[in-house]
């Protein structure tokens, strides 16, 4: 599938972990691509701060597409130095309250596996 090789990459380019106002303090070690159904990529990083003051690389990428008025994800990966990782629950319930229509949401969660957002939150509270 090209689109989900061609979102890690642009995850990948963006990934690198650096200090912020302290040594503990960091930003990079996650990036984060998503894909909009009108075939928008977005990108964003991780901001690892104390207080849980901090957010997912998810969460970056997706703010960036909403600042071009777009709700809809049509895939979605995020990476590390360690590989892929799956979105966290946070993340997973931000993209099904952006747009109901994001139960669709192709979720990369390897290499060779992507997973429908729907069955990553099979219960949603709404």
């Amino acid at each position: 599938m090209y689109a989900k090789k061609r979102l890690i990459q642009e995850a990948r380019r963006h990934l690198g972990e650096f200090t912020l106002s302290e040594k503990c303090l960091t930003a990079g070690s996650v990036a984060a691509a998503l894909i909009t159904n009108d075939g928008n990529i977005h990108t964003g990083i991780c901001i690892d701060l104390a207080c849980g003051i901090g957010f997912c690389a998810e969460h970056s990428a997706i703010a960036e597409m909403l600042k071009h008025r777009e709700t809809r994800i049509q895939m979605i990966v995020a990476v590390s130095e360690g590989g892929i990782l799956p979105p966290c629950g946070r993340c997973r319930e931000l993209m099904m309250q952006l747009n109901e229509e994001n139960r669709q949401t192709k979720v990369v969660v390897a290499e060779d596996k992507v997973i429908a957002l729907q069955k990553l939150l099979p219960h949603p509270w709404r």
